[in-house]
């Protein structure tokens, strides 16, 4: 059991690291715990993926980011973070998951993962959104053809790809795979290619749609999926449509279990964010802060890197606070 922290951090993403580095500036002490890799949401993005954003973006901090391009790539992401650890020397456990949290008679809160305990009067929450697909629940979700996660394009060439939804990564997805030979369809609940899409993916998107070489299903919705087809329920009934592999960007959500498990309450549905303070990012769980897009719950696209990188600081701020107000007691 370690016990001399001031803060234990949960989630070694780029919020998770941002507020370590904020809190190793006010000489605290404090650990962070990250289930997988460094990083790890980032490590899981396609390979070959350019982010939306600049890189200027997606600095923390203050360590440049300096990419080939405007916009990095996922490769050159994982090696700014990467450095960034290392350059601060940031305390971080890889490959440590938490299970469980507790609140000791001493007001002190107890993290349980499968290595250890640890003691801390703080904690922070950051573990994102892109853990936990959002699944359809329906027959066939569970064949090995269906992706919730893009990997890389070598794998459908030449085969009937159907892509589910019509945002970013959706249409990216069926642009990448239409460009490298695969037969493309799209299954979409709306009436056309969302006005969200980047400014740059939706016209070309669009343009394949018109020209028929990426085949559009509009109002649709996927009601099976079976081993070599797909039944498709449009406007006019139900369609079965021949398929090899079954993309399912259908967007991501936060690990609602294990919030649960660690006694953070969420919001009623349809927003289910985790219960805080919007000024303090303090839950109703005294102590415990929640930083990053997790705090969007369900709203995945209100939050991202670049508009929570102030958050750490915030959190930073708090956590002395309090300790000062209990210092002066």
């Amino acid at each position: 059991m370690q016990t001399d922290l001031d803060i234990i951090i949960i989630g070694g993403g780029p919020a998770g690291i941002n507020c370590a580095i904020e809190a190793q500036k006010q000489g605290l002490r404090y650990l962070i715990l990250e289930k997988g890799v460094l990083v790890n949401s980032l490590y899981h993005f396609p390979t070959n993926m350019t982010f939306f954003s600049t890189s200027k973006k997606l600095e923390i901090g203050d360590v440049p980011f300096i990419s080939h391009n405007e916009k990095p790539t996922r490769s050159e992401a994982l090696e700014y973070y990467r450095r960034v650890v290392e350059s601060f020397e940031l305390q971080i456990h890889l490959y440590e998951a938490v299970t469980g949290l507790d609140r000791l008679p001493s007001g002190e809160y107890q993290v349980h993962s499968a290595k250890a305990r640890y003691t801390a009067p703080y904690i922070i929450v950051a573990t994102g959104f892109y853990d936990t697909p959002r699944l359809m629940d329906i027959p066939g979700e569970n064949l090995p053809k269906v992706r919730h996660y893009y990997d890389e394009v070598h794998p459908y060439i030449g085969q009937e790809v159907l892509v589910i939804g019509a945002a970013n990564s959706a249409c990216d997805v069926a642009l990448e795979t239409y460009h490298k030979g695969a037969r493309v369809s799209m299954a979409i609940r709306g009436s056309e290619i969302g006005e969200r899409v980047k400014y740059w993916i939706r016209p070309n998107i669009i343009n394949r749609i018109n020209e028929g070489s990426i085949k559009a299903w509009y109002e649709t919705e996927v009601v099976e999926i079976k081993p070599h087809s797909v039944l498709l329920k449009t406007p006019e009934g139900i369609t079965e449509i021949p398929n090899d592999f079954v993309l399912a960007m259908t967007g991501y959500k936060p690990n609602y279990a294990f919030l649960e498990k660690l006694g953070l309450p969420v919001s009623p549905a349809p927003d289910c964010e985790p219960i805080h303070d919007p000024e303090t990012l303090e839950t109703p769980l005294d102590g415990v802060f929640v930083s990053g897009v997790l705090n969007a719950g369900m709203n995945t696209s209100r939050l991202f890197i670049e508009n929570t990188r102030e958050q750490g600081a915030s959190i930073i701020r708090q956590i002395l606070q309090k300790r000062a107000l209990i210092s002066a007691k």
